[in-house]
């Protein structure tokens, strides 16, 4: 039987997925939507999961590291340091992507209420110049997380159908070791 994650750090993980897979679709439709009470609402939501990612990630980080299994397990020296960096630069860019969103929302003049309840201050003030420049970040950020996302998907994936060796299997629970 090939070795798990625990749940907890399984639930978060899929949890983060699906909230970024929202975000950027919320993000996507309200590229070419004209400003309406419906576009306000649904950057308030993209804004909610975005800061729900961020919150979310130190939990995230604590079930990693009390997480008991060995993720190096059956990689090769490569792979772990490729392993290690990309999902390094994942975690920097779960933190980088929702700031620079909250921050270009502070800098253009637009509050972040978390889930319609809770009123983050703003991070700096209204500056247009600098909301474009926190924009561009965000927007840089994300192209980078997505495509990281992909390439650590690629890679599970790559485990699974060609090694054969379990690895997505620990954070699939429904699959089992491939033969």
């Amino acid at each position: 039987m090939t070795q798990r994650y625990r749940w907890p750090t399984i639930g978060v993980h899929w949890l983060t997925v699906l909230l970024i897979i929202a975000a950027y679709v919320l993000a996507t439709i309200l590229e070419d939507m004209t400003l309406s009470p419906l576009k306000l609402k649904l950057y308030s939501w993209h804004k909610w999961v975005g800061i729900t990612v961020l919150f979310l990630l130190p939990l995230r980080l604590l079930f990693r590291f009390l997480e008991p299994l060995d993720h190096r397990a059956g990689l090769t020296a490569l792979e772990v340091k490729a392993s290690a960096a990309v999902h390094g630069v994942i975690y920097l860019l779960l933190i980088a992507v929702p700031m620079f969103g909250w921050l270009h929302s502070s800098s253009a003049g637009f509050p972040v209420v978390w889930l319609g309840v809770l009123p983050l201050p703003d991070l700096v003030g209204k500056d247009k110049a600098l909301a474009d420049v926190f924009k561009e970040l965000h927007e840089g950020s994300v192209n980078l997380l997505i495509a990281l996302v992909v390439l650590h998907a690629a890679a599970a994936l790559y485990h699974h159908h060609i090694r054969r060796d379990g690895v997505l299997a620990r954070m699939v629970p429904w699959l089992g070791k491939k033969q």
